[in-house]
């Protein structure tokens, strides 16, 4: 189901049962999964992966290139409630001065299950475990799992796991991926691609 006012790109794939809300815009070369969940407002970039039974909420950007695995849950608001204190009226569930935004940057992989807190930021390339509950923001490249989520370690571009480098004398603590020997460096407590670093020295 696609209500009016969403904008799709080209080559994206919208599967069974899927119901994307108004005003949502949605990139090119995207795959929604069936039984998924797209609010209205939603801003979604080129080439995402969102796999089936996931909940988008109302205040989510998610940039270029994120996978979003089965099950995922995001939320926008740190203090729900369904009705007014008395318990008379139903309260309207349009966005409003306590509805918090949550951006997913570009390459980041959010595993299966995961629920994300209201008003986050994951980082580029950042891999957060499947069943993580994420209650504070995740670094670019970190790997956070758990619940509370926290930083386990940090993730190549290619998905995956670097491994530290012995620290030379003066230098940076810095970081390699086994599989294609990519080298990060560490810019103060972010994680930085090692030719990043030497363009802002």
């Amino acid at each position: 189901m696609v209500e009016p006012g969403v904008t799709i790109g080209r080559n994206t794939a919208i599967w069974d049962n899927v119901h994307v809300r108004h005003s949502t815009r949605i990139g090119a070369n995207c795959i929604i999964g069936e039984k998924s969940y797209i609010a209205y407002g939603v801003r979604i970039a080129d080439f995402v992966k969102i796999n089936a039974f996931v909940y988008v909420c109302t205040g989510v950007t998610i940039e270029r290139g994120v996978m979003i695995a089965a099950g995922v849950v995001f939320t926008n608001d740190r203090f729900p409630r369904a009705t007014t204190p008395q318990l008379d009226r139903l309260l309207p569930s349009d966005p409003n001065e306590d509805t918090l935004h949550t951006r997913v940057s570009e390459g980041a992989t959010i595993g299966a299950a995961a629920t994300i807190g209201p008003g986050l930021h994951i980082g580029r390339f950042a891999m957060v475990g499947m069943g993580s509950v994420v209650t504070r923001d995740v670094p670019d490249f970190a790997i956070a799992c758990g619940n509370p989520a926290r930083t386990v370690g940090y993730a190549c571009v290619c998905g995956q796991p670097l491994v530290p480098l012995p620290v030379t004398s003066g230098g940076p603590a810095a970081l390699r991926c086994g599989a294609c020997s990519a080298e990060y460096v560490f810019r103060g407590a972010t994680v930085v691609e090692a030719g990043v670093a030497q363009s802002l020295a």
